[in-house]
């Protein structure tokens, strides 16, 4: 596959600009629709669904997170504060909030819910986030059993405030938890919490086939899905064929600046640079992402960890149609 033009990290702004624009013309799309920097692998919870970190726990410096900000910003619709790690404990979160904005740069932040401080609420609410995730599942899976009234209490009081000051801003609560143990009646508790604090009905999905997300109120919904196992270099090879959006939608930039392929390398395993000592435009045009991304258009699974992927399984049916396509293509005559 052809590559496409990337800037290169030191440029530091948008080649969208309107000087090189015709006033009331569209901007060009994005070459991508999100880059995942991972601000913090530290956590303050031990979710079983969620795996460890081999690198050291660490949150990202402010000054390495400007740099990374202004050379994904001419490329991407939105970043999410997430790969791994609890975003809301890092200590300069408000300032890695601020540059955002003044990149404006949309930001997506998923979040476990415990440190709501209304410190931190305060700052979620500022206008350059687009979605905020609270993931539900979370509190059951370290909390078995115990009352969440003063958890839901934060989530709900920033609903409400959101609903009024910032009626744009998406708000998904996550029960990614489809298929655990109990998982049903735990489900049913947070419907019941949800039907009482917002006054709505809640009509659960089913088939999470087909339906995955149940709007409450607003902008407001309840997002269901199963859990997921994370690739790991020690498990078996599940195919040396198949398909992934990563680097074609998204790619990941973890705490100490390593670019990833996806939101799932969560120990950096397929390494394509470091931008503390590259600019982005090397790195995506590197042999080895090259290489990657030529290999998905392809079905073809060139590294390890891709064939030890069991998320990729959710793009078989689009790995089976690209291979369909490959054996239905007549054959050049050779000159």
């Amino acid at each position: 596959m052809a590559s496409v033009p990337c800037v290169p990290a030191e440029a530091g702004r948008s080649t969208d600009s309107t000087a090189v624009r015709p006033a009331g013309a569209p901007k060009p799309p994005k070459r991508f629709k999100r880059v995942y920097i991972e601000i913090s692998n530290v956590c303050n919870l031990h979710c079983t669904f969620c795996p460890d970190v081999s690198r050291p726990k660490s949150f990202m410096d402010p000054v390495l997170f400007n740099e990374v900000a202004k050379a994904v910003a001419p490329l991407t619709e939105e970043v999410a504060f997430h790969l791994l790690g609890e975003p809301l404990l890092h200590p300069a979160l408000e300032s890695l909030v601020d540059i955002c904005r003044a990149l404006d740069l949309p930001v997506h932040l998923t979040t476990n819910g415990l440190r709501l401080t209304p410190a931190r609420a305060k700052t979620l609410l500022n206008p350059i986030f687009r979605q905020i995730n609270f993931s539900l599942q979370s509190f059951d899976d370290n909390f078995p059993g115990h009352d969440n009234t003063d958890y839901l209490r934060a989530i709900f009081e920033f609903t409400a405030t959101a609903l009024r000051r910032r009626p744009d801003l998406y708000l998904n609560y996550r029960l990614w938890n489809d298929g655990a143990p109990g998982f049903g009646a735990a489900n049913d508790r947070w419907i019941a919490e949800i039907k009482k604090n917002l006054g709505v009905d809640v009509v659960p999905a089913r088939d999470l086939r087909w339906r995955k997300s149940v709007p409450l109120k607003g902008r407001v919904s309840l997002h269901f899905d199963s859990r997921f196992e994370w690739p790991r270099p020690d498990r078996p090879a599940r195919s040396d064929r198949g398909f992934c959006h990563g680097l074609s939608t998204h790619f990941g930039v973890l705490t100490d600046g390593t670019v990833v392929p996806c939101c799932l390398d969560k120990d950096g395993v397929i390494d394509l640079g470091n931008l503390r000592t590259q600019n982005l435009h090397e790195v995506l045009q590197s042999a080895r992402a090259e290489a990657l991304r030529d290999g998905f258009q392809k079905a073809v699974l060139v590294e390890d960890l891709c064939r030890k992927c069991p998320f990729i399984a959710r793009f078989d049916a689009k790995a089976r149609r690209i291979i369909a396509g490959q054996r239905s293509t007549p054959a050049r005559p050779r000159p």
